[in-house]
Order: structure tokens, then sequence, then C-alpha cells
């Protein structure tokens, strides 16, 4: 019935813990879950719960914020892209979050490496025909002008993708919808501060909408604070029914249909 389309399902809190969360999905009616590469160190465990799950799926890619571990060429990207049940490029983009404190002060212009390593993703995306899995923070204006330059916008064969974890606004909203691109949202749309968010969310059509936990963070209300995990997805699809008045199955059906047209071509495993 619903669908976690992005999870870390490899971390240590919850790898610990997968027998008893794939029992919390099943009780949930949370059937299929996409589990997410951020390096391309961890992508053997990654894609190892895609082959031993027959309701889990793999991307492969390296998080925009991640240093000093291995740096994917396009090569790389593409040879783990042609492997059995990996269906996206990601997680990638840019993250310019916080920049002063975490990045020991840099500039903007210094994450040249940022901008450099998601222009691969998106080649390596564009010519494996695989959707892209996007992380943007503090950084839409570059993250869409990169897409843009990349040949996302324009016409001919585009890699499309999601935008995850969405927190930016209804314009930026627009400009990925306008690219095609498909609108994700997590526990942070049931927090309180998340009034604009919601906003957002009644607007995004539903054709274009996705849930996620993006777990083990960002728990959505009743279990802020809270280890998250993909059993707590129908929480989000709950915001969404409400914000756009309707049934929390119809959430679950539209959602569920979405990830099969993006990520799954129609069921191809």
């Amino acid at each position: 019935m619903f669908v976690d389309s992005h999870c870390h399902l490899n971390f240590p809190e919850l790898i610990s813990q997968l027998p008893q969360i794939r029992q919390a999905m099943a009780a949930a009616q949370v059937d299929r879950a996409l589990c997410i590469c951020t390096t391309m160190e961890e992508f053997p465990a990654v894609h190892g719960l895609a082959t031993t799950y027959d309701n889990f799926w793999a991307t492969v890619g390296v998080h925009p914020d991640t240093e000093d571990m291995t740096e994917p060429s396009l090569q790389d990207l593409l040879d783990r892209a042609a492997l059995p049940r990996v269906m996206a490029i990601g997680e990638t983009g840019l993250d310019y979050y916080g920049m002063q404190d975490r990045k020991g002060g840099r500039s903007i212009a210094d994450l040249e490496w940022q901008r450099e390593r998601f222009r691969t993703h998106i080649r390596a995306a564009r010519a494996c025909a695989k959707p892209l899995v996007i992380h943007t923070r503090s950084a839409s204006d570059d993250t869409l002008a990169i897409l843009r330059e990349e040949g996302e916008a324009g016409p001919g064969q585009r890699a499309g993708g999601v935008f995850h974890c969405f927190t930016e606004t209804a314009a930026v909203a627009r400009a990925a919808l306008d690219m095609g691109y498909y609108i994700s949202f997590s526990g942070i749309l049931t927090f309180k501060s998340a009034l604009d968010l919601r906003d957002v969310a009644a607007f995004v059509p539903m054709d274009r909408l996705l849930i996620e936990t993006d777990s083990p963070y960002l728990a959505p209300v009743p279990y802020r604070g809270k280890t998250n995990n993909p059993s707590y997805v129908p929480f989000v699809a709950q915001q969404i029914a409400a914000v756009k008045g309707l049934e929390v199955q119809e959430v679950a059906c539209a959602t569920s249909r979405n990830f099969e047209d993006l990520f799954l071509q129609g069921g191809a495993a």
C-alpha cells in the first residue's frame, strides 16, 4: 500500500534491527522501499539489501556533503547502475547548509568539487537512462542551474528524477516540476513549524508526488526525535491527505503508482 521512496537501511541504527523493522513495515502496510547509497564504500551493503529482499531496491551515488571518501568517476557509477535492482543515481546534488561551520569557513566558490560531482552524476543518469535522486539544501539556485546546463530542462531525453526530502519554496518546486521532476516529502512535513512546507505540498500535483522517511533521520510526529524507519512513512501520507483533503488510501495509491512510474519502469526489477 505505502512505499518509502528514500531510506538508509544499511546505517548501523537500522541494519541492526532489520528483522523487527521489516515486521513493523508489514504491519503498517509499507510494502516496498528504495535503499539509498551515499558513498561508494557503502554501495555493496546497500545493493546487498536489494538483492536479498524482493521488496527493496537500491541506488548508487555519493552524497554532496561527503568528503574524504572515494570520488566516483562516470564509469564507476555506470558499472554499478548496470547491476540488478539498482534503480537510480544518487543521492546527489548540492549542500551549502551551515557552510561557515561545517566546511572550515570556505565560500560557495570553494565548493566547485560538489558541483563537478553533481555533474558527473547527472551525466551518468542520462547515459544509463535512470532517474536522479537529488539532495539540495541551501543551494536550490545552483542545483536548478546545473540541471538546466546539463540538459535536464531542454528537449530530448532527460534523466528526470526526484527532489527528495523537499524543504524548499513553492517557486523551487514549480521549477523542478517544470523540468519533469517529482517532489518527495519526508516527516518534516508533519512538524509544527512546517506551515509553509505544507502549503507547498498542497500545491504539488498528486501525479508528481512521493513520500519518504529519509530514515534513520527526521521521524514524523508523533515519533519526532526518535530513530526513524520505513514503517513510519504512513504518517507522511496522512499529512499530505490532510492538506489536500483526500483519504490516506488515495495518497498511498498515488504515491505508489508514482514510485513505479519513476523507478520501476512499469514494474521491472
